[in-house]
């Protein structure tokens, strides 16, 4: 993967952009690695790390369970003047078209079709639930600020609440890059449609014990 590429194009003129690589071994490590440098910025509001801890933990899944290859990316980088954080997850696996045309129901959809219809809940190529994308989707309409989907020769582009599919370049496998808000209060299980507690998971696992007394 062309990370030099990734760098120049979604965090040009970053500093300290935060690169792993992951596998199915190693991908709740470097989840929680990821996650546990971001409370490290205590200018993020808690209530968005707690819905977007489930929804990178999906995105990140999204590559072990459709790309069909066996490493994943994840960029990450937090903007404390602008108070943004920007997250990148790419693959170079079979694509988003090519993932759910698995699925009988979608085998004949475009290439564009593919990357609007994805983001809508319950749409799987029969591998997975059909809900990470989704619970992402509603972040980035709660708090994003731009979120790129990437795949084959199409980019699907939300920005300023406008939806808008572009042929543009090539991208081999699936890319999602997003800009999201970070000092704004929300609701976390609202997030994931109260479907799941993220709240809770999040801090089951990020926050000691003393610090959640302190949260009440």
């Amino acid at each position: 993967m062309d990370v030099a590429f990734l760098l120049e194009k979604y965090f040009k003129d970053a500093e300290k952009v935060s690169i792993d690589v992951f596998d199915a071994q190693t991908l709740n490590n470097v989840y929680k690695d990821v996650i546990s440098a971001m409370t490290s910025h205590f200018e993020i509001e808690v209530s968005v790390l707690q819905a977007l801890s489930y929804c990178l933990y999906e995105m990140m899944d999204n590559v072990h369970i459709h790309s069909g290859k066996p490493l994943g990316t994840a960029m990450t980088y937090y903007d404390s003047a602008q108070k943004t954080l920007s997250i990148l997850i790419a693959d170079d696996g079979m694509g988003v078209r090519a993932s759910l045309s698995e699925n009988e129901k979608y085998k004949d959809i475009s290439e564009a079709q593919a990357l609007t219809l994805c983001l809508e809940d319950k749409i799987t190529d029969g591998k997975g639930l059909g809900f990470g994308l989704y619970t992402t989707s509603r972040l980035v309409d709660s708090i994003g600020k731009e979120f790129i989907l990437h795949s084959g020769s199409h980019k699907l582009i939300i920005k300023d609440r406008v939806t808008t599919v572009v042929e543009n370049g090539f991208w081999q496998g699936t890319l999602i890059y997003m800009v999201i808000g970070t000092g704004v209060e929300i609701d976390p299980n609202q997030i994931v449609d109260h479907r799941a507690d993220a709240a809770e998971e999040y801090n089951e696992t990020f926050v000691e014990t003393s610090e959640l007394e302190s949260l009440w």
